[in-house]
């Protein structure tokens, strides 16, 4: 994320205005979140071990603590009996619950570490929100796991917004799936653009819906915020992802002050 460059605040130096944010308990997730989010913190461990890239780190970068979310963001964007399901679905008078939920929902994968993982994720991203926001930084990486962007009101993996200073927000989602939670967080929301360009295949790619459809443009007041580039074809590659920036991103940024990129990498959520 990112936003145009501030007044200098605190003892951060204008050297050092990125921020950077992860956390190993992260990792704890599910197994198979675990064995991704092990390697990208081992990477992370062996670049602060080598000494340039350590020198770099420190010398560029801001490390920001990891949060967890407050109840009372999260109730922003989902419903309060979601909210305290994923709040105690990883304990033990849980365990039962954990399995029928993971056979209800598409692709979820719980255990005891779960709703740490879950409000550590969330609440990470709302603090490097609310730090470049404020303009404490120019932009900031947050690294967490589990992902936000398929996050609806009654599902799982929540993310954020709550009231910031900012007139216009930006969201960049090119993620190979569609973020359809995000997308419909904002539906009614002139506030917030939202661009996602992902793998649609004639409805044979997850999630298979017409969401991530380019006739999806929301409703009331939020008419023209939503932006689906829904590929055909499997194979674009970066002539294609060229294009739809110079001709349908980059125009509308004119109009923009705050960027958020969701992605996910290798399984990873950046935001």
């Amino acid at each position: 994320m990112e936003r145009g460059k501030e007044k200098e605040s605190g003892a951060i130096s204008q050297e050092r205005r990125m921020g950077l944010l992860y956390d190993s308990r992260c990792a704890n997730t599910s197994h198979r979140m675990r064995q991704t989010m092990s390697k990208i913190l081992t990477a992370l461990s062996q670049f602060e071990i080598n000494s340039k890239a350590s020198v770099f780190l420190n010398g560029n970068c801001v490390l920001i603590d990891a949060k967890k979310a407050q109840d009372k963001h999260l109730r922003l964007v989902h419903s309060i009996n979601h909210v305290s399901t994923m709040k105690n679905i990883s304990s033990k008078k849980f365990k039962l619950r954990r399995i029928e939920l993971t056979s209800e929902w598409d692709s979820i994968y719980f255990n005891e570490g779960s709703s740490e993982a879950a409000f550590l994720a969330a609440g990470s991203s709302i603090q490097v929100v609310e730090k470049v926001a404020s303009g404490e930084l120019e932009s900031a990486v947050s690294i967490v796991r589990p992902p936000g962007h398929h996050a609806e009101w009654k599902k799982r993996n929540g993310i954020l917004q709550h009231d910031l200073d900012v007139k216009k927000i930006l969201i960049v989602d090119w993620d190979v799936h569609h973020g359809n939670g995000n997308q419909k967080m904002f539906w009614y929301d002139s506030r917030v653009l939202f661009f996602s360009v992902h793998r649609h295949e004639s409805r044979n790619f997850y999630l298979a819906n017409d969401d991530r459809f380019y006739t999806k443009v929301r409703e009331g007041e939020g008419v023209g915020y939503n932006i689906n580039v829904p590929w055909e074809n499997a194979n674009c590659g970066d002539a294609d992802y060229f294009a739809v920036w110079d001709h349908i991103l980059l125009p509308r940024l004119m109009t923009t002050s705050f960027i958020l990129r969701s992605e996910k990498q290798k399984g990873l959520d950046i935001i």
